[in-house]
């Protein structure tokens, strides 16, 4: 991996705002595991350093037959919380098991691994990876043991080159060397270029790549026969979205999403089990309001930091974490729209 690898000026802002990245439903069936400190028979890797993994419940939300979430924290990364800040969860077929992001540390993605074997023995076939963010993909490692294909969209490779061990030292000096032992930068084995079926037996799974949004590497997947979407961060619900790509792109992948059959979306945040469309309202009247507020900053000739202090704000009731990310994202959007 080449660590020296020259940033644009997104990832740059990206980087600067890391430390503070996490970045009505159905009747549900709640299960908690009591994770043991041992390693699964399955890993090579040893488990004995994920701190008090024993006395922390893991819990998954089963929201159709064969296929569970764990709902992530609204909060940013800190010494207390493992990095389980992201919906991470899987889908289970006749022959194999799909997981759909890892969690934020190797000890988040062995928990879940850890979980998976509370329910089923059947081999992880595909580990997909909706986007590079840490919270969704740095419990890969966990999951190696398995063998799985490592499935991500085309550009995401070349995103976890640029930004991953960057990512990786950032989160050591947040949350400490012991939470991020064993975390490491897995690579993806089978790329999306547009869409891809994958069948884990009598049950499967469509994944489709998109246009610059939320990132210029997001990948949803849909499960036609539950008609459930997992959206990755291409839906935040309760905590405030976090723009990492184009405020103008997400607003229209998420008029291509509404065109999915879906009746009930997993978000990348929030939730996790919500009616879809409606679920994206909330998402798109931010997005939509931070546009207007930027534009007419600009039209006024206002500065970054005037657009900073001002854009979004009559948001700030709706969602979590507003101070900790709106600022982040009216300096991105400032960026974007300020020459369009």
């Amino acid at each position: 991996m080449q660590n020296k690898t020259r940033l644009n000026a997104t990832d740059k802002l990206h980087v600067m705002f890391l430390s503070l990245l996490v970045i009505s439903c159905l009747s549900l069936t709640l299960i908690f595991v009591l994770v043991p400190t041992t390693a699964l028979s399955r890993e090579a890797q040893t488990t004995d350093h994920c701190p008090t993994l024993s006395q922390r419940p893991f819990l998954l939300i089963k929201i159709a037959e064969g296929t569970y979430v764990r709902k992530g924290l609204h909060q940013i990364f800190n010494k207390q919380n493992l990095a389980a800040i992201a919906n991470i969860g899987f889908v289970i077929g006749e022959k194999s098991i799909a997981v759909i992001d890892t969690g934020g540390s190797f000890c988040d993605g062995h928990r879940l691994l850890t979980a998976i074997r509370k329910i089923s023995q059947k081999p992880v076939s595909h580990v997909i990876n909706t986007h590079t963010h840490p919270d969704h993909v740095f419990g890969n490692a966990a999951f190696q043991p398995e063998q799985p294909e490592y499935v991500g969209h085309h550009n995401l490779k070349r995103a976890l080159a640029n930004r991953g061990m960057l990512y990786l030292e950032n989160l050591k000096r947040i949350m400490g060397e012991d939470q991020l032992t064993g975390t490491k930068i897995v690579l993806p084995t089978l790329e999306v270029q547009t869409t891809t079926t994958i069948d884990l037996g009598n049950r499967k799974l469509i994944l489709k790549a998109y246009d610059t949004a939320h990132t210029d590497h997001d990948l949803t997947v849909f499960d036609p026969d539950n008609k459930i979407i997992w959206t990755g961060d291409l839906l935040f619900v309760e905590h405030i979205p976090v723009i990492d790509g184009s405020i103008l792109g997400w607003q229209q992948r998420m008029e291509e999403l509404k065109k999915i059959p879906a009746t009930m979306v997993v978000p990348g945040h929030g939730g996790p089990f919500l009616l879809w469309p409606k679920a994206l309202e909330n998402q798109q009247h931010y997005l939509e309001q931070m546009t207007r507020d930027l534009r007419e900053i600009i039209k006024e000739g206002g500065t970054m930091l005037e657009a900073q202090q001002q854009a979004g704000k009559s948001e700030k009731s709706a969602w979590q974490l507003f101070e900790e990310f709106n600022a982040r994202n009216a300096a991105a959007g400032f960026a974007e729209l300020e020459w369009e």
